[in-house]
């Protein structure tokens, strides 16, 4: 009896592998059905979708950009010496050729005094050469020389002239001194900062724009302007520049002339924008249109899925023409009323079945 025994548990575990292989067979079957069952009820991929269809579009168009002076100048000092004088303050309005500030000039005259009198001497002295020379008195040689040291003396006293006057130091532009640098006392040098001076009575408001815009625009074109701080105004500049050359991001920029003499409301840093108007206002041109939504990988693609009667798609390629914010032009590939997935292109091959979402 007791070697019976360990037959009995061979044959109980025979039987508990037996019926764990059948239990793990039935499972698997299970699992292959559920699946199927599955894949048989996911066959459409579920997509949105739009209609192609014909909108009215205005072609108008804007650009935003910053207000900047008509002129701008840092004003340096020509000469050294310590500042005497200042004679406008931060805010004041200035002319051209109006004395901003005047440099300590004594040891100047001291010596445009000598360059003067060094000059009178040579205009006698050359004088009395002149008339030498008439009379055989003095050599064609001596004569050239009393020429050149009155022409030496000339030029010093001008160049003295120059000196003293640099120390009345002008403005060269209309404008508004923006910030002073110096104050009566201050030691400059040449090239010192002494006045910040902008000339806002017209600003520049510059914009880019793209290749397809650039080409409708022209010198001297009448362009509306609108400042985010006064949203109810509207001002009129005109276009005085247009770059011959696209900037690294393939954009063209613009600038376009504000006067700014009336109210003075507008200040130079504030945010701008520029309505550009379509050539053709007044016209209303109908353009079949897609949501950019459609495209499969972006615009640049040139393709779209179809969806047709029978719920399966067609990669269809397109001719694509303006863009208007999320809306695309089609000019080839594409007819009224047809159905375009707008979600789900990830997921799709030509001929799917898809599901339109509702």
């Amino acid at each position: 009896m007791k070697k019976a025994r360990p037959y009995i548990y061979t044959a109980l575990v025979i039987i508990l592998v037996v019926l764990g292989a059948y239990t793990l067979k039935k499972n698997k079957e299970k699992n292959k059905e559920q699946t199927a069952i599955v894949a048989q009820t996911n066959t459409s991929v579920i997509v949105n979708s739009a209609i192609v269809k014909y909108e009215h579009i205005s072609t108008d168009y804007s650009a935003n950009g910053t207000f900047a002076p008509f002129q701008s100048l840092t004003f340096p000092s020509e000469m050294s010496g310590r500042i005497v004088r200042v004679l406008v303050d931060e805010g004041s309005n200035v002319r051209i050729g109006q004395t901003l500030a005047t440099i300590k000039k004594d040891q100047l005259e001291v010596d445009n005094s000598t360059a003067r009198a060094t000059y009178q001497n040579a205009i006698i002295d050359n004088q009395r050469y002149e008339n030498a020379f008439k009379t055989g008195g003095v050599t064609k040689q001596q004569l050239d020389h009393s020429r050149l040291q009155l022409k030496n003396a000339k030029a010093q006293l001008d160049q003295s002239n120059i000196r003293v006057g640099d120390t009345n130091v002008r403005a060269t532009i209309n404008g508004v001194v923006n910030r002073r640098y110096i104050e009566p006392g201050s030691v400059v040098a040449p090239g010192t900062a002494m006045f910040d001076i902008v000339n806002v009575s017209s600003l520049k408001l510059k914009v880019t724009v793209t290749e397809a815009q650039v080409a409708n625009l022209h010198l001297g074109d009448k362009i509306e302007v609108k400042a985010s701080v006064f949203p109810e105004d509207t001002f009129g500049g005109k276009i005085t520049f247009i770059a011959p050359l696209a900037d690294a991001s393939l954009s063209f920029p613009v600038e376009i002339q504000i006067s700014n003499m009336s109210k003075n409301k507008l200040r130079a840093g504030m945010y701008g924008t520029a309505v550009f108007s379509s050539k053709d206002k007044g016209i209303s041109h109908a353009m079949l249109i897609v949501p950019k939504e459609a495209f499969v990988d972006g615009v640049s693609s040139g393709q779209v899925f179809v969806i047709n009667k029978d719920k399966t798609v067609t990669l269809t390629k397109v001719t694509t023409g303006r863009i208007f914010g999320d809306k695309i032009e089609i000019i080839d590939g594409l007819k009224p009323d047809q159905i375009v997935a707008t979600t789900g292109q990830i997921n799709l091959v030509n001929g799917d079945k898809v599901q339109i979402a509702k």
